[in-house]
């Protein structure tokens, strides 16, 4: 069996909400990103020492965790696994706000931004 093939039978990771998975799509749509997948990672950095990585990229790296989501493939490195197991991403838009939410059950502490935890 092909790593991608094992990769895309992992359980999911990450779970998109409704919301978060139009979002994306919209910002796809817009930046001419059809086709693409979603990285979703964790990078040192922020206020809390983490911060989550969205971006858009054509394709899996060959150690990527890869699976689908609607028709959105989900592109995730080893490394951020133990971050990001069980995390929840939804978006908002409300007068209030407007952005990203990450509901992590693995975050010990997380900053006021809502984008760095450790």
């Amino acid at each position: 069996m092909s790593t991608e093939n094992q990769n895309s039978q992992k359980a999911t990771v990450v779970k998109l909400t409704a919301a978060a998975l139009e979002k994306i799509k919209s910002m796809m749509a817009k930046e001419g990103k059809e086709g693409h997948g979603l990285r979703i990672g964790v990078i040192p950095g922020g206020c809390a020492g983490l911060s989550y990585d969205l971006r858009f990229q054509k394709k899996a790296y060959d150690n990527d965790i890869v699976y689908q989501q609607g028709d959105l493939q989900i592109f995730v490195n080893p490394e951020s696994i133990t971050f990001l197991n069980g995390t929840e991403i939804d978006y908002v838009d409300t007068l209030k706000e407007s952005g990203f939410q990450y509901r992590n059950p693995n975050a010990q502490n997380s900053c006021g931004c809502g984008t760095s935890f450790s």
